[in-house]
């Protein structure tokens, strides 16, 4: 089993979302997509990334944006850093993946889409709006949906759990509950791991 902790407003989530799916296919291993808020990791325990923000290595900053490029040729996606809104609230788009349960995946792929293709701010009810008319969702029950408690306080609960578990970002991946890995650079281990478990399941 693949459990599979992500936020919408990371690129590098959008590549390990989009390039975990054949694999689990490929091994028959489920995936249980966990809605969190990485901003409430960062508050939490990974203060550091406000602090490369603030203050940026010119080099180092240079090298991602062409990493990211790589990455995103090779995934076949259309991923350029946000021109207008960057961080950008996900709240109502991590609470709306939560509510849509495992049948998440064309609404948060028409999320990642929009706001890493085409500079849609998906903080804004008119964007969501129209993502959900995209993929077939009432969007009248989908922002009555994000407005429950229930779904907020699960939101919460899910971000505190993956810090309880060593988790510090987005996306981060456990194999069979205990094994973790951190970004979409780590699916090759993630292979090897899912090939093991194949291997001692025969």
């Amino acid at each position: 089993m693949i459990e599979f902790f992500f936020d919408c407003s990371s690129p590098w989530t959008y590549l390990a979302f989009h390039n975990i799916q054949p694999l689990a296919k490929e091994f028959g291993a489920d995936i249980t997509w966990r809605p969190i808020l990485v901003g409430g990791i960062f508050n939490s325990v990974n203060p550091s990334v406000y602090a490369q923000r603030e203050k940026p290595v010119p080099l180092k900053a240079r090298y991602m944006k062409k990493d990211l490029a790589d990455w995103a040729r090779s995934a076949g996606l259309a991923i350029k850093m946000p021109p207008t809104v960057f961080p950008v609230n996900s709240v109502k788009v991590m609470r709306g993946c939560l509510w849509l349960g495992q049948d998440m995946v064309p609404f948060a792929t028409s999320v990642f889409e929009a706001y890493w293709g085409e500079d849609k701010d998906i903080s804004q009810d008119a964007v969501l709006a129209e993502i959900c008319r995209k993929v077939g969702i009432d969007e009248q029950k989908f922002f009555a949906g994000i407005a429950e408690q229930g779904i907020k306080d699960q939101l919460k609960a899910n971000t505190e759990e993956v810090i309880a578990r060593g988790g510090f970002g987005s996306p981060t991946i456990f194999v069979n509950k205990t094994d973790m890995y951190f970004g979409n650079d780590r699916l090759p281990l993630i292979r090897e791991a899912l090939q093991r478990n194949k291997a001692s399941a025969a």
